[in-house]
């Protein structure tokens, strides 16, 4: 294990299925979260996001999917918050609200304290400095007909702005920073690899001195063995320059090394919002306990330790979620007030907050209510050989 000049822990490059060990091996080490004090960098409530269905030559609307529908969070300067959950559960839709690439049905978006939730083009341009996105493919986020030194130089002309120095000469301190050569500058991006022109989208992340960035997906289109490097260039980068990060992300190796605090989301809701510790040694969600199962141990003698939580079925559509509960109909405590009634995202325990009538490593809310019949058939758990 290495450390920056911080003394963080770094996780090294590893080969394939060797990540989540080195995940765990920093977990240990990794420097303490940041104290939330004062206000929020971004304050989020009641975040709603329909996308309409319409049929017919009017294009009358038949439907909504409800990608996004009620999220409540806030994003302190200088943390990370981690976004996971399966694919279609509306992480990215959430980032793309938060950054204004996409308009918000409902709710209300605040960035240091300014309400940008319905702002146009001209009113955002000027917050587009602070609040930028790395995005999930370096392949399709890059102009092939454009430059390095183009792209990585196209926020500094849509904000009008002349670096001290010129443009190129900071593009070039830019392209060093992420560890690229500078000289690069003249080349196109069929010319990188992967993992270079994921560095190549966060240079020009970086250009305008942003105070958040939004990473979605920022290492699950590279090979597991440059997977860490990158991570490991943005933990630098944030105490280089203290950044705000929400990096949205499945692996929940890399979510572990890198945040502050983490949101599991399943099918548009937020289910449990907790500090790393807590939720990685006593989840409270029975979701989270199902997505921490799986995630591999290389260590054969610490397999046995484990119990495996497999859950059957399909994800919901969102054009028609459940009633109440949106994950009763995959989770082996159900009851009937699940069925029937929304459980609420509430702080039981300092720093960790759940959305659960039955949580798990937590008192239970409805004790005595009526298991749903066929409950306990939705998932097998067992102890994994």
């Amino acid at each position: 294990m290495t450390t920056d000049d911080a003394g963080n822990a770094k996780i090294p490059a590893q080969p394939a299925g060797e990540t989540a060990e080195a995940a765990e091996a920093a977990e240990g080490t990794a420097a303490a979260a940041p104290v939330r004090t004062g206000e929020p960098l971004l304050r989020v409530r009641g975040l709603v996001k329909h996308f309409p269905i319409t049929k017919g030559v009017l294009k009358r609307q038949v439907g909504a999917v409800q990608a996004v529908d009620g999220l409540d969070f806030d994003v302190y300067p200088g943390e990370t918050l981690g976004v996971v959950g399966e694919s279609g559960c509306g992480k990215s839709t959430m980032g793309r609200l938060i950054t204004r690439l996409l308009e918000p049905t409902r709710g209300s978006i605040e960035f240091e304290g300014h309400d940008i939730t319905h702002l146009g083009t001209a009113k955002m341009r000027p917050l587009r400095r602070d609040v930028q996105m790395i995005f999930q493919d370096p392949y399709s986020s890059l102009n092939p007909r454009h430059t390095v030194g183009a792209i990585v130089s196209a926020p500094f002309k849509l904000q009008g702005i002349t670096p001290e120095g010129g443009v190129k000469k900071e593009v070039q301190r830019l392209l060093e920073t992420v560890g690229l050569n500078p000289e690069h500058y003249n080349r196109y991006p069929h010319e990188f690899s992967g993992g270079q022109r994921q560095r190549i989208g966060i240079a020009r992340a970086l250009a305008l001195k942003p105070k958040m960035i939004v990473a979605d997906e920022p290492v699950s289109a590279l090979d597991v063995s440059i997977q860490a490097q990158v991570v490991n260039l943005l933990d630098d980068l944030q105490q280089e320059f203290g950044l705000t990060y929400v990096i949205i992300a499945h692996d929940l190796s890399v979510v572990r090394h890198v945040s502050d605090r983490i949101a599991v989301m399943y099918l548009g809701k937020i289910v449990e919002l907790a500090d790393r510790t807590s939720l990685y040694t006593a989840p409270m969600h029975p979701y989270t306990k199902a997505l921490l199962s799986a995630v591999p141990v290389p260590d054969p003698r610490r397999r046995h330790e484990r119990e495996r939580i497999f859950l059957t079925g399909d994800v919901p559509s969102p054009i028609s979620p459940p009633t109440g509960c949106r994950f009763h109909t995959r989770c082996w405590k159900a009851t009937e007030v699940c069925k029937v009634q929304e459980p609420p995202l509430l702080q039981l325990k300092p720093g960790q907050q759940v959305a659960c009538h039955h949580p798990e490593n937590a008192v239970d809310l409805v004790p005595q209510d009526v298991p749903l019949a066929g409950a306990a058939e939705v998932a097998e758990i067992k102890v994994v050989d």
